[in-house]
């Protein structure tokens, strides 16, 4: 569980990167909308890691193996940003979050089961007394 401090910095963190990408180096980034959908941090707050959204324009890897090509102007645009706020700019390790693609291999498979429909009213109206099974020998019927 993370602590409130790495939770707010984790926050930082995706809001100053969000506007690195989308603002300060869109040109290192040409076709590619990479969003954040994640940041998470460890307890020293010297590595980050960052999920992109799979709502990139290429292929997933090819655009991860990019922005990891890049890591090193990204990190020098976000300590620009937030040198001010924070002691040390943590180490940035970027991965492809695929949450959104496994969310709809699920609605995938929930869509195609077969699942039969409750009993209607008039079934249940027939079975107003439903035979009881008998514990015991003696138990009377």
């Amino acid at each position: 569980m993370e602590s409130k401090r790495q939770q707010k910095f984790a926050s930082l963190l995706q809001q100053e990167l969000a506007s690195v990408l989308q603002r300060d180096l869109p040109h290192l980034f040409p076709g590619l909308a990479p969003g954040i959908s994640t940041v998470r941090v460890s307890p020293d707050l010297g590595v980050a890691r960052i999920y992109l959204s799979s709502l990139l324009a290429n292929s997933g890897e090819d655009s991860l193996a990019h922005v990891r090509d890049n890591s090193k102007a990204i990190k020098q645009a976000l300590a620009k940003r937030i040198r001010k706020q924070v002691r040390v700019i943590p180490e940035l390790v970027f991965f492809l979050d695929d949450s959104a693609a496994y969310a709809a291999h699920i609605d995938k498979v929930l869509g195609g089961l077969s699942i039969p429909p409750p009993p209607s009213e008039d079934d249940t109206e027939h079975q107003t007394n439903p035979k009881r099974p008998k514990l015991f020998a003696d138990e009377d019927e």
